[in-house]
């Protein structure tokens, strides 16, 4: 399985809003530097989700979706990497 440590959260965004914001658990392993976002904006679209892959993305949720786990107690907003990484291992995303 792969450990925490073996990840990172890597928190961008393409505009003001909550719902420009995204949450990216990026596995280390495949892609030590994390998330390229130069490649990632000249992806092709109908390769966006396939590029993130490559570049080791686990699970990436939007900032509303962050803050509707939050609400619901799923992830805990003071440490939201180890809680995306519990919550990934949970749902079996990450085996």
């Amino acid at each position: 399985m792969l450990d925490k440590d073996d990840t990172k959260l890597e928190i961008f965004g393409f505009g003001d809003e909550t719902e420009d914001t995204f949450y990216c658990l990026v596995d280390l392993t495949k892609s030590p530097d994390g998330i390229d976002l130069e490649k990632l904006k000249l992806a092709d679209p109908r390769n966006f989700d396939e590029e993130l892959d490559n570049m080791g993305c686990i699970v990436m949720l939007t900032g509303n979706e962050m803050e509707e786990l939050i609400e619901r107690g799923e992830i805990n907003d003071t440490n939201l990497h180890k809680s995306l990484y519990d919550l990934a291992v949970q749902e079996g995303i990450i085996d």
